[in-house]
């Protein structure tokens, strides 16, 4: 099979489609032809060793997996022993990031609890658009957001992977949603359910305080004391991408601001399959639509890398097989 490998750390240039003997399923595991995958910060995050604590994960040195790509969609090619919840010809989709990764591959061995089945009504593409940022941001608002319906809820990325899934999910909870991006975007937002749009290069909503009961911020430094001032009394601020300074804030200032009782911090999303299903069955209902920026082919994975770290992107960059 083909794949796109890297040996070290450094630039998407760096990675090259090679020749790798085919995997074979061990037990738990599940042999998937790789119809489809997708491109997500961590990729690059990983691929570059920034910030400096992903060697402590991936490798000090040199990085353990020669392999990216967390999202994966394709179909089941084979099982190994101890596998009863998929067969061969089966359509899977689901999140690698808990074990070896992998996807950026023509087949790829995944553990049976990291799949679920493909909704019906979605793409290969569609699919692998949505483990990831979904479950993302469906932990971002379920475990740390706690979200109820009737809450106001702002999205600050809205327009970004885990932004376009953020959006949706809230309105599918029954929040009332304000999604912020840019002016380019503006129409994007509303098409997926967003109830109000700020565009960031007009209006800073952070000078606007106690305004919302959970605000997520998928993108764009803002401080961290200036997303505390937007919330509400009780209100909460999770961090789920953006810039190392953001990060650094919301991990090491978040606990000290959240003394009193508005909560402050970060998320990580950590795979679960309780949180895929629940995500496959916002996608077969339509409640949630991933959208797709562009798709690349297996080979052209540095190209999608480099465009998804430009920071322009509008939703998914997927690719395809």
């Amino acid at each position: 099979m083909k794949a796109i490998h890297f040996d070290h750390y450094g630039a998407p240039e760096d990675m090259q489609l090679k020749d790798f003997p085919a995997p074979q399923p061990g037990p738990g595991e599940v042999l998937i032809k790789v119809r489809a995958s997708a491109v997500n910060a961590a990729d690059w995050h990983v691929l570059r060793a920034d910030p400096f604590l992903v060697r402590l994960a991936f490798g000090l040195r040199k990085p353990r997996l020669p392999i990216l790509g967390a999202d994966v969609a394709g179909e089941v090619l084979a099982v190994g022993a101890g596998v009863t919840r998929f067969r061969a010809g089966d359509a899977v989709f689901g999140c690698l990031s808990g074990g070896n990764w992998g996807a950026f591959a023509e087949q790829v061995c995944a553990p049976e609890g990291a799949l679920a089945l493909k909704p019906a009504h979605c793409t290969f593409q569609q699919a692998a658009a949505a483990p990831l940022a979904g479950m993302t941001a469906l932990q971002a608002l379920g475990r740390f957001g706690k979200l109820q319906a009737g809450q106001k809820v702002l999205v600050n990325g809205a327009s970004g992977g885990v932004g376009t899934f953020a959006v949706q999910i809230a309105k599918a909870l029954g929040a009332e949603v304000t999604a912020v991006c840019s002016a380019r975007n503006v129409e994007l937002a509303r098409s997926i359910g967003a109830d109000h749009v700020i565009d960031y290069t007009q209006v800073d909503f952070t000078r606007e305080a106690g305004r919302y009961d959970f605000i997520l911020g998928a993108n764009g430094y803002h401080p961290i004391a200036a997303y505390r001032r937007t919330l509400t009394p009780t209100g909460r601020y999770v961090m789920a991408g953006g810039a190392g300074k953001q990060m650094t804030e919301a991990m090491f200032l978040g606990p000290w601001l959240s003394l009193g009782g508005r909560k402050l911090g970060n998320v990580m999303m950590k795979p679960s399959l309780a949180d895929l299903e629940t995500l496959a069955g916002l996608l077969e209902s339509g409640q949630v639509v991933p959208v797709i920026d562009r798709a690349y082919p297996l080979a052209q994975v540095p190209e999608a890398i480099a465009y998804l770290e430009q920071g322009h992107a509008t939703g998914k960059v997927v690719i395809t097989m």
